[in-house]
């Protein structure tokens, strides 16, 4: 449930990351971390539940994502705060078990063409949070008051990456993808996939990007440096000209 304490918090995400790029060490990250929010009067339970939830997305980063220490590279790409929530995203997403129930859940209703497929009301996060089941076989149970700021988180986040429009919204769209967050999304799409990674790509799917687009997206990626069209076995196949993400990890796009 750290959903209820912390949600994507880009700027800090980022602070914490960029932290670790210049000292490669988590234990002076926390001390830095620590030092620079006692001097800003932060009070000591807030901060060391952010640097908790944070540095663990990045603690626990799969290898299938850029390296935590070549993200600062990566968010410097960003033209824009939304395309830094998007990356960051996929990071929440493949730490935290209970976001990545929900992300499947709402990417399985997008992809069955669900009326109002991207609606995170109270009622429809509930109705998915109701399904989900720990690997002990326990059911999800908590306190009505926790589920609802586990909800507002979720739609908060959702606020952040373009799904939902504004406060008040509830049912949301898929999001556009600005080019950072489309080269992570695919290069993430190519590792955690097999040969036939195209047709099922995680990362575009998790940003609720619909089949109808993917043909675009991948075109839009073929235009850049970092993945090219070729030619295997007969048939065209898109693949990453040199390591997925070196383009946006070595000096820009």
């Amino acid at each position: 449930m750290d959903l209820t304490m912390c949600g994507l918090l880009p700027d800090r995400a980022e602070e914490i990351a960029r932290l670790y790029r210049e000292h490669g060490n988590w234990n002076q990250v926390k001390e830095i971390w620590f030092e620079e929010r006692r001097a800003n009067r932060s009070t000591k339970g807030s901060s060391q539940k952010i640097h908790r939830v944070l540095s663990s997305r990045f603690k626990n980063a799969p290898a299938t994502l850029p390296n935590p220490s070549d993200l600062p590279a990566v968010l410097d790409t960003c033209s824009s705060s939304r395309d830094k929530a998007q990356v960051l995203y996929l990071y929440l997403v493949a730490d935290d078990a209970l976001v990545r129930y929900a992300v499947h859940e709402y990417a399985r209703r997008l992809a069955e063409d669900f009326p109002e497929p991207l609606d995170f009301s109270n009622e429809t996060l509930t109705s998915v949070l109701n399904q989900f089941e720990y690997t002990d076989e326990t059911p999800f149970d908590y306190a009505d008051s926790t589920t609802e700021r586990w909800c507002e988180g979720l739609r908060s986040v959702m606020r952040e990456i373009g799904v939902l429009e504004n406060q008040q919204t509830v049912v949301g769209n898929p999001p556009s993808l600005g080019e950072t967050p489309l080269l992570v999304a695919m290069g993430y799409s190519y590792e955690e996939g097999d040969e036939e990674w195209f047709e099922s790509p995680t990362g575009l799917q998790y940003l609720f990007q619909p089949s109808r687009r993917w043909e675009e997206l991948y075109n839009r990626a073929a235009e850049t440096e970092a993945w090219e069209f070729v030619d295997l076995h007969g048939s065209l196949q898109l693949r990453p000209t040199d390591e997925p993400y070196s383009s946006i990890t070595s000096g820009g796009i």
